[in-house]
């Protein structure tokens, strides 16, 4: 096992793109590191210089301490698992999963001894003497799981390796790569545009946007503390609802905050003193535009809400029951929020291409299963302000400290 080490990463190709910009990451020995972000931010790219698989323009990457910008990938002590399976049609599953230690020519006593414990740990046992097209999916993923295993690599090295299988078969494959990679404490880094597998996987997380590093950190705190609007909206599911409001005061003096309010289209949502306490950089944007990102849990029916809570009215358009919560697709007259990180959002999600109203934002609350709410509902949503986002509409950087 080891550690690796980015140093001022970059890559760029002959045309001039500029795929990956002075990445800067450590990833500790043993720890589960998930590089995600949208279609073309760079992060398969960087995978790829972690494998040797593509040349490093300049800066530096050590593995274990070892500088191996000019070593071949055999050399670097590194397994990876694709997003496809890549298995040998006409071999058997232990076959597959011994092959590359055959070709190493190593004893045959040790390679049965690997391939056994990795058959025991993927419960591919009773599997070993069928040949890939005998297999499902989920079999064919754990296949090329176990050849990466038998290797004993210093470091995995994962490239969307669950994009090919259903959502169900996801779901579970999610939680047995992150048990096997516990059980192995293998350094790993995992590579996924899906941010949910983000969130259930990863010891961290490193958000990529056009081949720049945006944030990196615990999946929680990456969800409660973001440093943009890029990452506020891309870890969460549902997304963070955005909207472009303004910071008034509603009475006082300069510095009382409990005079503070967000306006947000036809509401004025107060905010608790504590805020301007915690977030003292807000003062600057008092009487200005200000982007505001509400979190789905952090609004209610204010008919069920306990105790008294900021209210802003919205239409319902569309709601799922999931049976735990309901979720409220709503139509709430604030202005919307445009910005290139905005639209790099819709385009991932899909969301550019939901028909508007002229003039509204669309914004999605996750409600208590006992709400009464139905599509064409004009409503009441209680608002938990204390957990409010903002950010500068024109650079994207929250406003915090």
């Amino acid at each position: 096992m080891a550690d690796v080490h980015l140093d001022k990463i970059n890559k760029k190709y002959e045309n001039g793109f500029h795929a990956v910009c002075d990445l800067d990451l450590h990833i500790a020995d043993g720890e589960f590191l998930v590089l995600v972000g949208p279609s073309g931010c760079g992060k398969s790219t960087a995978l790829r210089m972690i494998a040797g698989l593509e040349d490093i323009t300049s800066g530096t990457l050590q593995i274990g301490g070892r500088v191996v910008n000019a070593l071949s990938p055999k050399d670097r002590d590194i397994a990876m698992v694709f997003q496809s399976y890549a298995l040998y049609p006409h071999m058997t599953v232990a076959d597959n999963i011994a092959y590359g230690l055959k070709i190493r020519r190593m004893n045959k006593d040790e390679i049965r001894r690997r391939v056994k414990r990795a058959a025991d740990m993927l419960e591919l046992g009773p599997l070993l003497h069928r040949r890939p097209k005998q297999l499902s999916g989920g079999q064919r993923q754990r296949v090329a799981m176990g050849r990466a295993i038998v290797r004993e690599p210093q470091v995995f090295l994962m490239d969307e390796p669950l994009s090919n299988l259903d959502a169900k078969l996801r779901v579970q494959m999610r939680a047995e790569i992150a048990q096997l990679q516990r059980d192995l404490k293998t350094t790993t880094v995992y590579v996924t545009h899906d941010q949910v597998e983000a969130m259930t996987m990863g010891d961290r997380i490193a958000v990529m946007k056009a081949g720049l590093l945006q944030q990196a950190g615990a999946p929680q705190y990456l969800y409660d503390n973001p440093d943009n609007l890029f990452v506020a909206g891309f870890i969460g599911s549902p997304p963070m609802n955005m909207a472009l409001g303004r910071l008034e005061r509603t009475g006082g003096g300069e510095r009382e905050s409990a005079g503070w309010t967000v306006a947000l289209g036809s509401a004025r949502l107060p905010l608790p003193a504590e805020v301007a306490v915690e977030r003292p950089a807000l003062a600057a944007y008092l009487d200005r535009d200000i982007a505001v990102g509400i979190r789905s849990e952090d609004m209610e029916d204010a008919r069920l809400a306990q105790g008294a809570r900021a209210r802003m009215r919205a239409t319902v358009i569309l709601t799922e029951a999931l049976g735990s919560e309901i979720i409220v697709h709503l139509e709430h007259d604030a202005r919307r929020l445009v910005t290139d990180d905005t639209r790099i959002l819709e385009k991932e999600t899909g969301a550019a291409d939901v028909p508007r109203h002229d003039g509204g934002t669309r914004i999605v609350a996750s409600f208590a299963p006992r709400s009464p709410v139905r599509p064409r509902d004009e409503i009441e949503i209680a608002v938990d302000t204390a957990r409010i986002h903002f950010f500068d509409p024109t650079s994207g950087a929250a406003v915090r400290a």
